[in-house]
């Protein structure tokens, strides 16, 4: 080739006189625009040719000089086929041609296939393979893309196909060059938009053997690349993701060559902007035994430039995935190495439990076909790293998650389920696996759908009772109640459950869930085991003097009327507990009358023995304890309110003086101890006049 100059620009000239325009792509774009507007078609498509040459010769120095340099600098042992943010990335072009403001691409796109309307009606002669314009500048004529015939005015003009080719190669250029993330909302926008355009465009052509070969060339030639191709083996942090474009390519070649399109697919896989977040490197593929080690997508967001389109390349990054994963459903090596690549490389875990259910979607059984059990267990397999990576956040809605997980467990049979619960730490918290998963394995549901034999289903059952005993163990507060259900035929379990529940667990489980646990265990015909349970909440349990309305109130009434039921020594130890803790003299006073109802024992005792029973008395114990502690409250609540009251509410301190004078006069010296309060009272406040006014009014005293 020859040097040339064009209006002080530089040219390449090969042996046949074809020029290769060598200047900045959207300029030169510019005049394509320019002359097109302004009539000059032939002009406009001889230079778009001359540009595209030119593009095709950069993208060839581009190549050389990557191979080059890359067997000159030292590679890592076990270097695999990107490591994009490591140092031997080189830096994309700044100024990208996708989502460019003049839309170079496009232009020059248009510009061509136009001219393959146009160059149909032109007389055309032979030219030789060595001025093919759709082999790249300066290739031998044994170039694969020179394997067919091709036609050229004597004017230069090419023929129909030749101008296409170019139409094709320039897209492929343009969609596959390594470029920067724009800065800014809308920038981004627009080259989402204009990539999607030329790839809409694109997908209305169908592809022959001509197309084929280019296509094939041009995808091997950004495979081979360096800097210049974002499907090359180094792409910058910051670089536009491939994923739209693999996409594309993939379905494109799949049909005529599978090898090279899973080759662009796992290649555009990676995601750079968060792998470097992480310093995650992707030199690991293949080594299965590595555990994939998710990034932090949160400082995409604090990156500059910012990523406002992150949601949308995470999307195409599952749909590319999503892709392959079906394509190589019936190859267990490639679908193997498509779902570790997964793995690798999708950080969201909202988009890898997507991956996994459109997975599990194409693998459950139509009308009259099997379940592909290789992509269900792909499903599966998303599905529990999903699971892992969400384990500690507690603000991630995982419910859905474990229903579907445990669901696609069912599909791949006992196994599967067995292991689920053998390895249940690493994926669920103790609530949930001795709540949603245990108990919906051993479910008649699934029991039924999974058609076992009963040795099975005990199989199975006795491994979600070691495993609620497991839970109980971890997380007693909250698993508890449910793994006493789910171990209800098992009566070691469940003694075992108990046990631990009253003897380590009871300190760290609120009030709430132990009168849970005892409400079950009453339920359960277990009155004695419901007692010390409740006795335990009981414990846990305090009420203020002013909680006249505290949440407690019914289980406060339950566990007494309980303890009553039970015998004397039951009601006296609960007795003992509830003076030490509530201090609230309307619940303690209804409690007391509570329990003169009926004689303690009642309801243990068979008919024909109950008139031994005799009723409790307020003047023995263990009543005149809680009748002490009754008087004690209502006299410190009266003081308490009387600290602070207003006249406002004079009337309700007057009636809750009635119910002080009901309870008092219960005791022995109840009138005169009642009449004492109230002239202590009078003494001590008599600063309010009217209020000791009105008692005495009311009361006559």
């Amino acid at each position: 080739m020859c040097m040339g100059t064009v209006n002080g620009l530089c040219t390449l000239v090969n042996s046949s006189g074809r020029r290769i325009w060598l200047e900045n792509i959207p300029l030169a774009c510019a005049r394509v625009e320019a002359l097109r507007s302004h009539g000059y078609t032939d002009e406009a498509r001889r230079l778009a040719v001359a540009i595209v040459l030119g593009m095709k010769h950069q993208q060839r120095l581009n190549c050389l000089s990557y191979y080059n340099r890359k067997n000159m600098v030292p590679q890592p042992a076990h270097s695999g086929f990107s490591g994009s943010y490591h140092q031997r990335y080189q830096s994309p072009s700044a100024e990208g041609w996708i989502g460019h403001p003049l839309d170079p691409i496009g232009c020059i796109f248009m510009t061509l296939l136009e001219a393959s309307g146009l160059a149909a009606k032109d007389n055309t002669v032979p030219i030789s393979e060595d001025e093919c314009p759709t082999c790249t500048a300066g290739e031998s004529s044994d170039s694969t893309s020179c394997s067919h015939h091709h036609t050229c005015t004597a004017s230069e003009d090419l023929g129909k196909e030749e101008y296409y080719c170019l139409a094709l190669e320039v897209a492929l250029m343009g969609l596959g060059q390594q470029r920067m993330m724009q800065a800014g909302v809308y920038a981004q926008e627009k080259a989402v938009k204009q990539e999607g355009k030329l790839i809409a465009q694109l997908e209305q052509f169908e592809l022959d053997d001509v197309h084929v070969e280019v296509f094939r060339d041009q995808v091997q030639m950004l495979l081979e690349s360096g800097s210049g191709s974002g499907l090359g083996h180094g792409v910058h942090p910051n670089s536009t993701p491939m994923h739209t474009f693999a996409k594309y390519l993939f379905v494109r070649l799949l049909r005529h060559d599978a090898n090279l399109a899973f080759r662009v697919g796992l290649r555009a896989m990676r995601l750079p902007v968060v792998e470097s977040t992480d310093d995650h490197d992707e030199a690991s593929v293949g080594h299965s035994s590595q555990q994939p080690t998710p990034g932090n997508p949160g400082q995409v967001i604090s990156r500059y430039p910012r990523w406002f389109n992150f949601a949308h390349v995470e999307a195409r990054q599952c749909d590319l995935a999503a892709t392959m994963l079906y394509a190589a459903r019936d190859e267990p090596q490639r679908l193997r190495t498509v779902l570790e690549c997964a793995q690798r490389n999708i950080y969201s875990s909202r988009q890898l439990f997507k991956l996994a259910q459109d997975a599990y979607e194409c693998a459950i059984p139509k009308a009259g076909t099997t379940r592909h059990r290789p992509l269900l267990e792909a499903a599966l397999e998303l599905g529990l790293q999903v699971m892992r990576l969400t384990l500690n956040r507690p603000g991630w809605h995982r419910s859905e998650m474990v229903r579907w997980l445990v669901k696609c467990a069912t599909e791949l049979g006992y196994e599967a389920l067995i292991d689920l619960m053998k390895l249940w730490y690493s994926f669920f918290t103790p609530s949930e696996a001795a709540g949603t998963v245990a108990s919906t394995i051993v479910s008649p549901a699934t029991l039924v759908h999974l058609g076992l034999d009963f040795v099975r289903q005990e199989e199975l059952a006795s491994r979600a009772c070691v495993l609620a005993v497991q839970c109980v163990r971890k997380d007693a507060p909250n698993c508890a109640l449910g793994a006493l259900t789910l171990c209800e035929k098992n009566v070691r379990a469940f003694d075992d459950i108990y046990m631990h529940i009253v003897d380590e667990a009871s300190p760290s489980m609120t009030w709430i869930q132990l009168f849970a646990v005892a409400r079950y265990l009453e339920r359960r015909t277990n009155a004695l085991r419901a007692h010390k349970v409740a006795l335990l909440g009981m414990k846990n349990l305090h009420v203020a003097y002013n909680q006249d309305s505290h949440p407690a109130i019914n289980d406060i009434h339950w566990a007494c009327g309980l303890s009553h039921s039970i015998g004397k020594n039951e009601l006296t130890c609960m007795i003992q507990v509830v003076i030490e803790n509530i201090h609230c003299a309307t619940i303690l006073s209804d409690i007391l009358r509570r329990c003169t109802l009926n004689a303690p024992g009642i309801s243990a005792i068979e008919g024909k023995h109950r008139p031994s029973l005799v009723i409790l008395t307020y003047d023995k114990p263990p009543l005149i304890l809680l009748l002490n502690a009754v008087l004690s409250a209502y006299v410190n609540t009266m003081h308490a309110r009387l600290a602070h009251i207003s006249p406002r509410h004079y009337t309700d301190f007057i009636e809750f003086l009635c119910k002080a004078r009901e309870a008092f006069l219960l005791a022995p010296d109840g009138r005169h101890s009642f009449a004492h309060l109230i002239e202590n009272m009078k003494l001590v406040y008599k600063g309010k006049k009217k209020l000791m006014l009105l008692i005495s009014e009311r009361f006559a005293l």
